[in-house]
Parts: C-alpha cells; sequence; structure tokens
C-alpha cells in the first residue's frame, strides 16, 4: 500500500472521499530545509493525522501556516482516497495515466535520437 499512497497529490482528482474535521488530529511544528532564522524560528510546518486510518501528512510547502493547513488536507485526502479504494481511486487511475505518457515521450526521444545518429552517419559516408 506505500506504493500506492505515493501516487497522491494530482491536482485534478474529484471523486475523493470527504474527511470531517473529527477525524483529524492537527499540529504545528518547525519546519526543516533551507530558510535559516525563517524555518527556524516558527512553527509553520503543518502535521496532519487521519486518525481512523493512522495516514500523517507533513506539509511545509509555504511560510503561511494557512496555505500549508489547506495543502496538508488536499495532500492528505488523496491519501485516505487512495487508502480506502486503492487501484480503483481516480488519484491512482490519473497517475498511472501519466506514466504511460511519460514513458511515450522519453520512447519518442529515443527514436528521434537514434534518426539524428543515422542522418548523421549518412551525411558523413556521403561526404567521403
Amino acid at each position: 500500500s506505500v506504493p500506492l499512497l505515493q501516487a497522491a497529490r494530482k491536482r485534478n482528482s474529484l471523486n475523493l472521499l470527504e474527511l470531517s474535521e473529527a477525524e483529524l488530529e492537527e499540529q504545528f511544528v518547525r519546519g526543516d530545509g533551507p530558510g535559516g532564522q525563517a524555518t527556524n524560528k516558527t512553527n509553520n510546518c503543518v502535521v496532519l493525522k487521519h486518525i481512523p486510518s493512522g495516514i500523517v501528512v507533513k506539509c511545509h510547502q509555504t511560510r503561511s501556516v494557512e496555505k500549508n493547513r489547506k495543502i496538508a488536507r488536499e495532500i492528505l485526502q488523496e491519501k485516505v482516497d487512495l487508502f480506502y479504494k486503492g487501484e480503483d481511486s481516480d488519484v491512482f487511475k490519473e497517475k498511472k495515466v501519466s506514466e504511460k505518457q511519460k514513458q511515450e515521450k522519453k520512447r519518442r526521444a529515443k527514436e528521434n535520437l537514434e534518426r539524428k545518429k543515422l542522418f548523421k552517419e549518412m551525411q558523413q559516408l556521403d561526404k567521403e
């Protein structure tokens, strides 16, 4: 189930399970990473836990607590949806589609590179 949860954070999912505030446990902690004093002295990192499933999300994407709370809830909602619906989740389906598109793009790029190599080799042969 861990790889499933990594598919979360797709923006345009519509059929997600609703979260009630009673099921959530929220904490504000100091963030980590670059930022110096702004990071080390402010508690603007949001840790959100969904009590029934035990899923925990930590969000420190912005300096604003309110924005981090909103983002954390969006991520948690997607992860909870993945947890309960599994491969039937819209988030999982979107992730699969984007993976296929990415692989197709890589394949086309590789083919174009091969064509360019062949073309250069043919030009070299023509010059000789």
